[in-house]
């Protein structure tokens, strides 16, 4: 283990991380079917989320973001320590209140739910993990395309765009 870089490290904890996931996925889909699956698993994705910012946000000694800018340094931060390579994501800030967040490709989540046989059927988590983030931080946001099923086995592509409201008004 001593000779395993910070990478290789962060590579294989989240690599087992997403197998937990896709073996909770597995037993849940043969016990309950793919509708309560999909509810579980996308409620499990935001209460995850909520947990998991707050505590990047106690490491990272903040105790909120009340600017874009500020958002923007704890969410590289997040996305950085809590996703990996082989999970293709990637996002891009791309005004100063939009960021688009994408699936490269080889989505990991697609490719377990192909294995599965129920990659039309799925209803995927992974932004709402990241709507999750969003949400304990309070932050106001919409978001567009708003999709339900897999955007990458129409459309060959998946993707959000966030956009965000720091005014401060109700």
């Amino acid at each position: 283990m001593q000779t395993l870089k910070t990478e290789e490290i962060k590579e294989l904890l989240n690599k087992c991380w997403m197998t937990h996931d896709g073996m909770w996925f597995y037993h849940c889909l043969n016990e309950l079917g793919i509708e309560t699956t999909n509810r579980l698993n996308k409620a499990a994705s935001r209460s995850l989320a909520a947990v998991e910012i707050k505590r990047v946000m106690q490491v990272c000694g903040l105790s909120g973001v009340s600017s874009f800018a500020e958002f923007k340094t704890l969410f590289e931060g997040a996305v950085h320590l809590l996703t990996a390579d082989f999970m293709d994501f990637d996002y891009e800030f791309r005004e100063p209140d939009l960021l688009q967040c994408r699936m490269g490709k080889r989505c990991f989540a697609l490719a377990g739910m192909r294995r599965l046989g129920v990659e039309r059927e799925y209803e995927c988590g992974i932004f709402h993990r990241v709507e999750g983030w969003f949400e304990a931080l309070g932050l106001k946001f919409s978001v567009s395309p708003e999709v339900l099923k897999c955007m990458m086995l129409d459309e060959g592509r998946c993707f959000r765009d966030y956009r965000f409201d720091f005014s401060g008004e109700a």
